[in-house]
């Protein structure tokens, strides 16, 4: 009769204690025993219940607050929005706490305070960020523990640890950090344990939760969906529980998102409105059969009614339908209970009643969770519309963009004085009207103004109206014959074929999860066998042609200077002296002489050679990341000394890669730069200096970085302020060279310091496959400014693999954004972690624009191309990636394997513009573009 009211809470205080980064083998493990005593003995032989809580990606912080505090599972932006939390609106265990009238304190994250500000008592927050603080964030916790535990003005408490993850992003799950910090968890939760028992009343008892908001994976991370990230512990510690008589068989699995149900009713609140969570059963096992099933009913007539907000037709849903039978039987038992029968056929009932409701649960909570996902499709259309409009009008660019003048023009002007353009505008405003006021659920697109959602439709309209222009002049352009029609099949070379099969078949491979899991595997394929083709190349050119006739050395040449003759919308990228049909065979066989020959002809063998031992550095992907590698080895305690002598071997070599074309004063700044992240890296322990002996104290290396950091601006600002001269002075090129040559040997310094010490021979092996390949491939076979691009960007991709990166949220090195810092401070911290992150695209990046800027011989439009084929080559996978992933929304992996992926390419997209506009600005032949 009474099912409708709240029942009175089951525990007298709760506190929770999250350990951040608390792997489930920390607990349950070899690790759990050997550190964490206590725990260990309250799990096999106390009063506990013991489970692993499996997390739902994105495997952050803030997400994963939001699951265990709502039940809810939250959407992938929150991994953005991680960094800046806003307060939570959605109903909250919090919120229903302090509505209640239940005094909440609060230490440890700041986040939590973030997301629910004004609804602690009492609270004191520390920065989540700054992950190379091990000590002090855990103490300004711990500091307050014996003076709260004293007293008796509160109802929940809420500790959240952050140094066992800090720990692992700056050093690892296997660091030897682990198990001094596993040691003082322990005593803290052995000093919880002993101040609850020692002040429990007979009438309600107390209960202490232990738990983790994610794992970590094996390199220290956290974000993405690997077993060490999604498993976490969670234990339920109370005096109201049976003691454990027998050993520990394995923890039962539940859902994270299962704890915000189960701790409502402890605490005697309302069931989060939004929560998809089960009730877990053992929590309240120690209650009669009537309270029991009445809890369950609860929790699933909360879950049905979630369903009946979120489906049509939920009447047919297995979950419901099960839930109204559960409920029948559940009324034919509290007639028998109320009759009086006490006898086992009530008990039997009873049994299969509750087996009936957590079956009902269990089907309910799957389909909500399928269902969360709400997508607004009107808003994706509306971008997905505007990127292929940008994409069409850069491919329908192409001719006039690589062409002689290097134009690139968008006619945006004609349009907006068409009738098209208006009609398009009107169709389009009506279409926007028809759709906001028939909309049901929210919709991002039209809770903007009218005056920006007119802007974007005209925009799209003049988008539109520029393509139908451009492939009108293309129509116009094509209809005269050309006198000399000499372009024919043959001047497509391997390189070209390779290029476009590579592209197109990179971009047909992201309709695939495990493609997108293993992409390091597309870019390690496609830069071998670009090193195949150019060693065939090059054996052509210094062996096959000596034998034919000189006219066969110029083939292509020919059909670049016939494309010139019949067309300006062409690329001719070639040096003035190729003009005559034997200028490439006298200066191909000028420039190399004797042994440079043979050198020419290894490099591609060579660089094959490195990108073997590069793929051997760091395992990456997710089918087999968790395999050993050199890193791995080298990263070990017992190895440092090797880790040493490699790093100091990398950074000398990379000085002397670097310095060829620095001036005496950024040699300088160089050489101590180098010095300093050497020290930087001996300060904070990973490698240490010959002279040392035994122990030393580990520091935050604040010093050291801040001591590079001044020669990285130094060298950056020596080569900006050449950079301006050169603009100035247009006519001096060898300073513009010089000048960008110092920018770029500062943006490697920036990331020698930001690489862990195993990853500085990736950083070596970037300028020496570099320097190999301008010197012996690119300027022998005077590659045109499109091919050479396209080549930088395969390249850049895959260091970016070599890095240890992949498409998963994990492998994202957060330790780089506090390099030098000694407390977090946003804007300097994204900065870091992204240059970190992309250092190989970058570096390959702006090595293209030195290699195009020095090359006197070249067309003056070369930058220009160079620009186009970068900006282009980005543009294509995303664009058509966005159309992908958006019909693939409701594939399993989308969250785990396609949303983390659009994340790094939304990002790489921002780069690569600030790249563009960096290549525009460099680029003075304004005479040449429009």
């Amino acid at each position: 009769s009474n099912w409708t009211k709240i029942p009175p809470p089951l525990f007298k205080k709760v506190v929770i204690v999250l350990i951040d980064a608390l792997r489930d083998d920390f607990v349950f493990g070899s690790k759990g025993k050997q550190f964490m005593p206590y725990t260990t003995q309250v799990v096999e032989k106390g009063t506990s219940y013991s489970f692993i809580a499996e997390a739902k990606p994105p495997t952050v912080t803030m997400p994963r607050i939001k699951a265990l505090m709502t039940g809810s599972i939250p959407g992938f932006i929150d991994v953005v929005v991680n960094l800046n939390s806003p307060a939570l609106l959605d109903d909250n265990l919090i919120w229903q706490a302090k509505t209640a009238g239940k005094r909440i304190i609060f230490y440890g994250d700041d986040t939590w305070v973030k997301l629910f500000p004004k609804h602690f008592v009492e609270y004191d927050g520390t920065t989540s960020f700054f992950v190379s603080d091990f000590t002090e964030v855990d103490d300004n916790v711990t500091r307050h523990l014996d003076r709260v535990l004293k007293r008796e003005d509160w109802d929940l408490l809420i500790l959240h640890y952050l140094g066992l993850d800090h720990i692992g992003h700056m050093t690892g799950p296997n660091s030897p950090l682990v198990g001094p910090k596993l040691r003082e968890m322990d005593n803290i939760v052995k000093k919880i344990h002993i101040s609850l028992l020692s002040k429990e009343e007979a009438s309600l008892p107390n209960l202490l939760v232990v738990c983790g908001d994610h794992g970590m994976s094996e390199t220290g991370s956290h974000g993405g969906s690997s077993e060490g990230e999604v498993r976490t512990p969670l234990l339920f510690i109370s005096s109201a529980f049976e003691k454990r008589s027998g050993p520990l068989a394995q923890p039962e699995h539940v859902q994270q998102t299962d704890l915000a149900s189960t701790l409502a009713i402890g605490l005697g609140l309302p069931i989060s409105r939004n929560s998809v969570g089960n009730l877990i059963l053992p929590v309240v096992g120690g209650k009669t059969m009537r309270e029991q099933l009445r809890f369950v009913h609860l929790n699933g007539f909360q879950l049905s009614r979630l369903l009946q907000q979120n489906t049509l037709a939920y009447e047919k849903d297995p979950g419901y339908e099960h839930f109204k039978i559960a409920e029948k039987s559940h009324g034919n038992w509290i007639k028998l209970y109320l009759e009086g029968n006490n006898s086992e056929i009530l008990l039997n009932l009873g049994k299969k009643v509750l087996k009936q409701y957590l079956e009902a649960l269990k089907t309910l909570s799957s389909s909500l969770s399928k269902q969360v996902a709400q997508y607004d499709m009107y808003s994706m259309m509306v971008g997905t519309v505007i990127i292929m409009e940008v994409l069409l009008l850069l491919l329908l660019s192409v001719p006039k963009a690589l062409s002689k003048r290097a134009e690139f023009e968008v006619p945006l002007s004609p349009p907006l004085f068409s009738l098209l353009f208006y009609l398009m505008c009107l169709l389009l405003c009506a279409v926007h009207v028809i759709v906001c006021t028939s909309a049901e659920s929210l919709c991002y697109f039209c809770s903007m103004s009218w005056l920006t959602a007119v802007g974007v439709m005209m925009l799209i309209s003049a988008l539109m109206c520029g393509i139908l222009s451009a492939i009108a002049k293309m129509f116009e352009n094509s209809r005269p014959p050309p006198k000399n029609p000499t372009v024919s099949s043959s001047s497509w070379s391997e390189i070209d074929v390779l290029i476009l099969a590579g592209t197109i078949g990179h971009v047909l491979s992201l309709g695939a999860s495990s493609f997108i899991e293993e992409e390091h595997q597309t870019w390690y394929f496609l830069i071998n066998t670009l090193c195949l083709v150019l060693c065939q190349e090059l054996c052509r050119n210094y062996f096959l042609l000596k034998e034919c006739d000189p006219q066969h050395s110029t083939n292509v040449e020919q059909n670049f200077d016939s494309i010139g003759e019949t067309s300006e919308y062409k690329n001719i990228d070639i040096p003035a002296a190729s003009n005559s049909k034997l200028g490439k065979a006298t200066s191909s066989s000028e420039f190399v002489k004797g042994s440079d020959k043979w050198i020419s002809v290894a490099t591609p063998w060579i660089i094959l050679i490195c990108c073997r031992l590069l793929r051997s550095l760091n395992q990456t992907g997710v089918q087999w990341a968790h395999r050993p590698d050199f890193g791995h080895w080298l990263t070990s305690s017992e190895h440092k000394s090797e880790l040493s002598f490699l790093a100091a071997v990398s950074l000398l070599m990379i000085f002397f890669l670097v310095q060829r074309r620095c001036s005496l004063v950024s040699k300088i700044a160089m050489a101590l730069g180098l010095l300093g992240v050497y020290s930087y890296r001996a300060a904070i322990g990973n490698v240490i200096f010959p002279w040392q002996h035994g122990g030393r104290d580990i520091s935050k290396g604040i010093t050291e970085a801040r001591f590079v950091y001044v020669f990285v601006l130094g060298i950056v600002f020596t080569g900006t302020k050449d950079l301006l001269k050169s603009q100035v002075i247009s006519t001096d090129s060898s300073m513009k060279s010089t000048g960008l040559w110092e920018v770029y040997s500062g943006l490697v310094l920036l990331a020698a310091l930001l690489f862990r010490p195993h990853n500085l021979p990736v950083l070596l092996f970037c300028l020496l496959i570099q320097t190999m390949m301008t010197k012996y491939i690119w300027r022998p076979l005077k590659f045109d400014a499109a091919q050479i691009t396209i080549m930088h960007y395969w390249f850049g991709q895959a260091f970016f693999y070599f890095q240890g990166n992949s498409n998963g949220i994990a492998t994202v090195d957060v330790s780089a954004g506090f390099v030098g810092l000694d407390s977090y401070v946003e804007i300097p911290a994204i900065f870091l972690t992204a240059f970190a992150t992309y250092a190989g695209p970058l570096l390959w990046a702006i090595h293209l624009l030195c290699y195009l800027s020095s090359e006197v011989s070249r067309n003056p439009a070369a930058v220009g191309h160079g620009c186009f084929c970068y900006a282009l080559m980005r543009s294509i996978p995303v664009a058509i990636y966005v159309v992908l992933v958006t019909g693939l929304r409701y594939h399993l992996f989308i969250w785990s394997v396609f949303s983390p992926k659009l994340l790094y390419e939304g990002v790489h997209v921002f780069i690569t513009a600030a790249v563009c506009l960096f290549f525009t600005a460099m680029d003075q032949n304004h005479s040449y573009r429009v």
